[in-house]
C-alpha cells in the first residue's frame, strides 16, 4: 500500500468520523425536542373527574 492509499484512507475514515457525530447529535436534538413536546402534551391533559360512588347510581334497569 503507498503512502497516497493510506492517507486516502485516513481522510475517508475521519471524515466518517465527522458525519457520524453529525448525525448523532441531530439524532439526539430531535429526540430532546420530542421529548418537550411529550410533556407539553401530558401537561395538557384534563385532569380525570373521580369515578362515581356505587350509593349515587340508580338503578332504572330493574
Amino acid at each position: 500500500m503507498d503512502v497516497s492509499a493510506i492517507a486516502s484512507a485516513a481522510t475517508a475514515m475521519s471524515q466518517q468520523k465527522v458525519a457520524d457525530a453529525a448525525g448523532t447529535l441531530v439524532l439526539r436534538k430531535a429526540l430532546d425536542i420530542q421529548a418537550s413536546n411529550a410533556a407539553q402534551l401530558l401537561q395538557a391533559l384534563p385532569t380525570p373527574q373521580p369515578a362515581p360512588s356505587s350509593q349515587n347510581i340508580i338503578d332504572t334497569y330493574a
